[in-house]
């Protein structure tokens, strides 16, 4: 299966150089990934590059659709605890 970026993509060009198989490419309205070409990094790293430096949480998907950098992923903090944090934040 390969991954997918969808349309939160920011076009920073931060994943392209990392990809070990050149799946990653420049395409408008965001970059895409070539299906044929994504292996998931599988046998060439432990995460996937392009997860792994991604600043938008959230916009890589795996073959399932579910985000391999998922909200709370770059921060640590989860979703739930970040929006109560902001909730307390606003009650002031």
């Amino acid at each position: 299966m390969a991954f997918k970026i969808i349309e939160g993509c920011v076009n920073c060009w931060a994943c392209e150089p990392l990809c070990p198989s050149k799946a990653i490419f420049e395409a408008k309205p965001h970059f895409l990934i070539d299906a044929k070409k994504c292996t998931e990094c599988e046998g060439d790293y432990a995460d996937a590059q392009c997860a792994s430096i991604c600043p938008i949480e959230g916009v890589i998907l795996n073959g399932m659709g579910v985000p391999v950098n998922p909200p709370g992923s770059l921060t640590g903090i989860p979703p739930e605890r970040l929006a109560a944090a902001r909730a307390e934040i606003q009650a002031r």
